[in-house]
């Protein structure tokens, strides 16, 4: 029988850690979220390996590492109310969870949606709410956010996001062309229209795609 929690324990300490992810609470959160649990059971002893996995509606739950740069990045506070565009599997989502105090995730695939919002109810955890929709639109109805974090690139931010976005907020998101180069950029919007860039690193994501597919 697979031993999942030395195998996520090890993938905290080689993967993360080693790696230059230092915040407690993202560490944290790591342990205690069965990744397993996010891909097809065939794929489960892979569940661990540094690396992004196949998942259904031929996407892909992204490379553990990426995940957590990301996380770290976006300061997750237990006071924010984070939208997350590109729930894919719910695993980001489920991380979050542990670290913001309400989780909204839009996913444009209703498979994707439907199984993101099954596999967190089987974790019993309750502030993430999966939504089938279209994520350069973001939510309105649970806006405003404190933070906006999206798992595909796009060249420019939406400007529903910018909308939707809380005095202080942040954006995490891979900027650039699908086929081009692309750099992961956090950007704050202060209170008062201010708006700050910060290029964190290179990276490759799938691109944002627009309506429900």
């Amino acid at each position: 029988m697979t031993d999942f929690a030395r195998l996520r324990a090890a993938m905290v300490r080689d993967q993360l850690q080693a790696r230059g992810i230092h915040d407690p609470a993202v560490l944290a959160a790591f342990h205690e979220v069965p990744r397993e649990l996010f891909v097809s059971e065939q794929l489960q002893g892979e569940a661990y390996q540094d690396r992004a996995l196949p998942i259904e509606a031929e996407q892909t739950i992204s490379q553990p590492f990426i995940v957590a740069v990301m996380l770290q990045a976006a300061h997750l506070s237990p006071r924010d109310h984070v939208l997350e565009v590109g729930a894919g599997s719910g695993y980001a989502a489920a991380l979050m969870a542990h670290l913001a105090r309400s989780v909204v995730a839009v996913e444009r695939h209703a498979e994707l949606a439907e199984l993101a919002r099954c596999r967190v109810r089987r974790l019993g955890i309750p502030n993430v709410r999966v939504v089938h929709g279209d994520g350069m639109l973001g939510y309105s109805e649970a806006a405003p956010y404190d933070v906006i974090l999206c798992a595909a690139a796009n060249p420019v931010v939406p400007a529903a996001w910018f909308e939707q976005l809380a005095p202080n907020g942040r954006i995490i998101m891979p900027q650039g062309a699908h086929d081009g180069p692309q750099r992961l950029v956090r950007l704050t919007v202060f209170a008062d229209g201010r708006l700050r860039e910060e290029e964190l690193e290179p990276v490759r994501f799938v691109p944002l795609l627009r309506g429900e597919a």
